[in-house]
């Protein structure tokens, strides 16, 4: 007998793809003053994946639920995430802190304790630290298979398959419940969040809570020396030929 899905997806706020970083006057990290934040595009995709698993299955799923960490401001892409199809949603609220992803798979174990969660999906990786460790620490701390990557995805009762990306082409695997997916650019497009819907989603749960809350220190392992702008990159030439090309990668010691 298969089990009602009750699903987990984390969500992060994020400096807006369309933007281009600045690197702050300090040289520790990237400007965040009066810069548009909006929500991390692999875990919009993570939230489309699972409200159309819902629209697939029907009567499949009891609940999605969303839970970003991050400063007080991060409720805005709760917000979205309800007016999307997410049913509730949890803001771990840490402040300006920078939270590493061993913490962040901590907090989110917690979460999945509190939620009874068997199925959670999340973005492979944020756009801004690029870490891609999330998931599979979250899934080394519960004990819970895991399929990275995931291009496509199939709910069959207890059974999941997941088509996942891999150098040189496609791997299909499947598990069983519970289980952790990351999502990858092209498991789907996400809708956009209506007015109607952001309207309606002001009317859904919204839980706030502190890393003390769920009993979890916020210590990082790694420190930040110095962030830079990569170095210019000098003008190209042109060739005539193929002769003039190899010549010149040869003195570039390139060939």
């Amino acid at each position: 007998m298969s089990s009602k899905l009750k699903i987990l997806v984390p969500v992060k706020r994020v400096i807006d793809y369309a933007i281009k970083p600045r690197i702050n006057k300090t040289q520790t990290g990237v400007q965040k003053t009066g810069v548009k934040f909006s929500i991390n595009p692999f875990c919009d995709i993570a939230v489309e994946e699972a409200v159309r698993i819902r629209e697939a299955n029907k009567g499949a799923v009891e609940s999605i639920h969303a839970v970003s960490i991050g400063p007080t401001k991060a409720q805005d892409v709760l917000r979205t995430s309800l007016a999307k199809g997410v049913d509730s949603s949890t803001l771990i609220d840490v402040g300006d802190a920078e939270v590493e992803p061993l913490v962040v798979a901590k907090l989110l174990r917690k979460i999945v304790e509190r939620q009874q969660s068997n199925l959670i999906i999340l973005g492979k990786q944020a756009i801004d630290d690029d870490s891609n460790q999330t998931g599979q620490m979250l899934a080394g701390l519960l004990g819970w298979p895991q399929a990275t990557n995931a291009s496509k995805v199939v709910v069959q009762g207890d059974v999941v398959t997941v088509t996942r990306e891999v150098d040189g082409g496609a791997e299909t695997i499947s598990a069983q419940l519970p289980l952790i997916i990351t999502t990858d650019l092209r498991l789907n497009e996400p809708r956009y969040a209506t007015l109607p819907n952001m309207m309606k989603a002001k009317k859904k749960p919204l839980e706030k809570l502190t890393a003390a809350d769920l009993e979890v220190e916020i210590q990082n392992r790694l420190e930040i020396l110095k962030v830079e702008e990569p170095a210019a990159r000098s003008a190209g030439v042109k060739v005539a030929n193929v002769d003039e090309l190899i010549a010149k990668l040869q003195a570039a010691k390139a060939l």
